[in-house]
């Protein structure tokens, strides 16, 4: 829905819009907005935990998917391109990813592609909005520039949900950076944010050990062995990666029986059965229960499903990780104690062995327990409603028409053709930083061929429930 005010915009300075005297709840609206996108599931994911918690606070909260206010339906191109690059073209989104982080940001074709949102953005929010918060690189662009423009006069915050910071995450004009743990939020320093917290993970309140009887009873029901260690292999939404191929190795190293979770992509989990692997599961919406049966984690993307297993108690094992953000979620997480990364097939067994069984595990369930109970003050989300309390009320912005120029439509149809370039990398926000045709050639080529994808095909991060 679209708003109009009156108002005038105000060009408020970020630092001096957060500390204001405070205003009575009641003399105030207790509105904020949150913007993600649905690429994969890790971003929407937070972004849902987030509005839950909020509302449990009292806020009415609005949420908007940046791809549905992309113009000319380019969101869906977005999203099925960035999907494509995935699977036949990994090298191509390493390569993307490396150079974006030397720049230290997206390039000029990514800025057009998302300045073409700005006012769809501007446009939906509530005028009685008190704070905006982004869970994706991407809308924090496009916020923080409306926010450095004096179009939006209220805070602007971005939640981190990965465990690396790209420097596309941080985007000029945003108030304030997020972070669940002191290693994001260093890198996120170290990207040039100038207001980063720390308040712990966003993670569903269902995600918890459970205990010797909800474990069999979660076993009994999947259909899964009662006393036998069960390595749980996640796929993402997308079921994309070289699942196959690890599910094998976990059954062949003997150290726990695999059970896989393909998503939404049911020809995978149909090979997987094929290949002698039993427990190959599509979508399964009750993943709190299926984490509780599960011995170890085994993953290679690093978002969401890591923190919901550090909730549940489960050690984690990052292994044979997807280019990009995975092998940096893996370093991330690495870094943090939190979970191990495998990076030689020979020393899977041992590896998943001392999870189980070991001091590594112990070792790895306290600090996964210790990320929620070291939560800021609330956790995230309750710092978000103290940043939007600690604010004057809104005033309405003023909502002007779009203007429609000949130079805009060119943009939109420039954008369109660009969009195949950006879109490999708009799932955990990593923008192209290169110029001209070069670059859209190789990258066309690469996913207009016909063949199978090839060996090394790799897995999205993504959620895997609803």
């Amino acid at each position: 829905m679209t708003y109009s005010g009156t108002s005038a915009h105000l060009r408020v300075p970020a630092a001096a819009a957060l500390h204001p005297e405070p205003v009575p709840a009641t003399a105030r609206d207790k509105r904020i907005a949150i913007v993600s996108a649905s690429i994969g599931a890790g971003h929407d994911g937070a972004a849902a935990e987030l509005a839950r918690r909020l509302t449990s606070h009292g806020f009415v909260v609005d949420r908007f998917d940046l791809l549905d206010l992309l113009p000319v339906h380019l969101g869906q191109l977005v999203r099925d391109s960035y999907h494509r690059m995935l699977v036949r073209a990994p090298w191509a989104y390493q390569r993307v990813y490396r150079s974006t982080e030397r720049a230290g940001g997206g390039g000029p074709l990514a800025r057009a592609l998302l300045r073409t949102a700005e006012e769809r953005v501007f446009r939906t929010l509530h005028p009685d909005t008190g704070a905006v918060v982004s869970t994706y690189p991407g809308a924090s662009r496009v916020l923080g520039s409306l926010r450095l423009r004096g179009r939006l006069t209220v805070p602007v915050l971005t939640y981190l949900t990965d465990f690396s910071v790209h420097p596309l995450w941080v985007a000029d004009g945003v108030d304030v950076h997020l972070a669940a743990h002191a290693v994001p939020a260093a890198q996120a320093r170290a990207a040039g944010a100038q207001d980063v917290r720390v308040s712990g993970p966003v993670v569903d309140p269902r995600f918890c050990p459970g205990s010797a009887v909800e474990r069999h009873t979660a076993r009994a029901r999947f259909g899964l062995p009662g006393n036998t260690p069960l390595a749980l292999l996640v796929a993402g939404s997308w079921g994309v990666g070289p699942v196959r191929q690890v599910a094998l190795e976990l059954r062949d190293c003997g150290a726990a029986v695999p059970v896989v979770v393909c998503g939404r992509n049911k020809a995978l989990a149909e090979r997987l059965r094929a290949d002698g692997i039993e427990h190959a599961f599509g979508w399964v919406d009750d993943m709190p229960a299926l984490m509780q049966a599960a011995d170890v984690l085994v993953q290679n993307a690093g978002g969401l499903s890591s923190l919901e297993a550090f909730a549940t108690g489960l050690p984690v094992a990052s292994y044979r990780c997807i280019p990009g953000h995975g092998l940096t979620n893996a370093a991330a997480l690495e870094e943090a104690g939190a979970a191990v990364w495998i990076r030689d097939p020979a020393r899977l067994k041992v590896a998943l062995c001392d999870l189980i069984h070991g001091p590594l595990g112990l070792s790895q369930r306290a600090i996964g327990f210790a990320l929620f109970t070291a939560e800021g003050e609330g956790g995230p989300a309750a710092e978000i409603g103290r940043i939007h309390s600690a604010v004057s009320p809104p005033q309405s912005p003023r909502f002007t028409a779009p203007r429609h120029h000949p130079a805009a439509r060119r943009l939109v149809a420039t954008t369109a053709v660009a969009c195949g370039v950006w879109a490999c990398a708009v799932g955990t926000g990593i923008a192209t930083a290169y110029e001209g045709s070069g670059v859209i050639h190789a990258i066309g080529h690469s996913l207009d061929r016909d063949d199978p994808p090839p060996h090394h095909i790799f897995h999205v991060e993504g959620h895997h429930h609803s």
